[in-house]
């Protein structure tokens, strides 16, 4: 029997954890449902309410505005995504399979719809933070929203990535910059598939996940084979 999966964000994305209680779920579900189907300019707190057999005033409680939310949601994401990679990649002992599977799964995340979580379809969500996750970070407020941990998770999960970089090359220098440009390009190149075509190889009737995979490998590994690796009398000082 499946386990239901509970990730509690404590950050200040919100004033009451929408978790904790049923009408939190709803607002959570039916605002990916519709900043899905109507974007994210379009999404109002008011449609929200009424899509929800509630209030405008009663969504404000839980979040003070539709930014917040998006944080909230983006914030969401990446958490589930740290979580899956830990889940399976924590038996895997050789380090280029670890990572090429943790590469597998930025990629594939948004396909299939985890069932341990029964309030949030991930293959909607994923859509969303494609199209919409930008708007959390290129924000006036973004460096003040970072002092107060809005984007822990993201970070949480470049930092992950990043040491299982350290782990194939100990020598390679850029393990964060490589890593959080792997995971935009990941949502980027699906994104540019799908609207903007001639910025990409990348087709998005030619099963675009697994193209993507290919050249995110072809990037992940050219650039960290590209520095020559410690010995080990190097590597244990």
């Amino acid at each position: 029997m499946a386990t239901n999966i509970h990730l509690t964000l404590d950050h200040n994305s919100y004033l009451r954890e929408p978790e904790s209680t049923e009408l939190g779920r709803r607002i959570i579900s039916e605002s990916i449902r519709m900043i899905d189907a109507l974007g994210f300019e379009q999404f109002t707190f008011k449609k929200l309410g009424a899509e929800i057999g509630s209030t405008e005033a009663s969504v404000y409680r839980y979040f003070e505005n539709k930014h917040k939310l998006l944080v909230y949601l983006v914030s969401w994401y990446w958490a589930w995504v740290d979580y899956t990679v830990t889940f399976q990649t924590h038996n895997i002992a050789d380090p280029r399979q670890r990572l090429r599977r943790a590469l597998y799964i930025l990629t594939k995340a948004g396909q299939d719809d985890d069932p341990n979580v029964a309030y949030i379809d991930e293959r909607i969500l994923y859509r969303i933070v494609v199209a919409e996750s930008s708007k959390v970070y290129h924000t006036k407020e973004v460096d003040a929203e970072n002092k107060e941990g809005y984007f822990l998770e993201i970070k949480r999960l470049c930092r992950r990535l990043a040491q299982m970089v350290l782990e194939v090359n100990p020598a390679y220098k850029y393990p964060h910059a490589l890593i959080s440009t792997v995971m935009e390009a990941a949502h980027q190149q699906m994104y540019f598939a799908r609207h903007l075509p001639s910025l990409t190889e990348i087709k998005e009737a030619q099963h675009p996940e697994e193209e993507t995979m290919h050249f995110l490998e072809h990037l992940l590994f050219s650039a960290i084979d590209s520095t020559p690796q410690l010995s080990k009398q190097q590597t244990h000082g």
